[in-house]
């Protein structure tokens, strides 16, 4: 897909959300079915559901996605997503290229051995590696532009509220 390709797929949806924003606003879900014999949650994942686990270092048998690993799956996807998008606008070449997340989490902290460690994620590193001849100065730029539309990114970097539903 070329710029202007892109562009007249976008254009009436930029359009619409201009002239009516509350078609914007959409609400995304994610279901699970619990798997109480197992510890374990399948999850209803398009195209292919997947079964969610305890991570071995938490009593885990590796057999199950990890979900703290598929958070950084997420942001990698979203992330590889955006880039594609962001480069074609920008009409950047990428020959070949990787995203890669890395996140520090403390298993003391879920598995309830020291309340004064952190549950989830102390930091999470996000490592662009591309190959393209277009200058230094617009990578970067394209990198910024990634970051700043790409949804996974922007949810951890500024949390939402949280709400539990009963």
């Amino acid at each position: 897909m070329n710029s202007s390709e892109l562009r007249a797929k976008q254009a009436p949806f930029k359009n619409q959300y201009k002239e009516n924003p509350a078609t914007a606003l959409v609400t995304l879900r994610a279901v699970g079915r619990l798997n109480v014999n197992d510890v374990t949650c399948q999850l209803d994942l398009h195209p292919n559901p997947t079964c969610a686990g305890l991570h071995p270092l938490t009593g885990g048998d590796g057999s199950g996605a990890c979900s703290a690993e598929m958070l950084l799956q997420a942001l990698v996807g979203c992330a590889g997503v955006t880039l594609g998008a962001v480069a074609t606008a920008m009409e950047i070449a990428i020959q070949s290229g990787s995203i890669t997340a890395e996140g520090d989490a403390d298993f003391r902290g879920t598995l309830g051995v020291s309340r004064d460690v952190p549950v989830g994620f102390q930091e999470i590193r996000l490592k662009f590696d591309l190959e393209s001849e277009a200058p230094p100065e617009k990578l970067e730029k394209l990198i910024e532009l990634t970051e700043r539309y790409c949804v996974v990114y922007q949810t951890l970097k500024n949390s939402p509220r949280l709400v539990r539903q009963s």
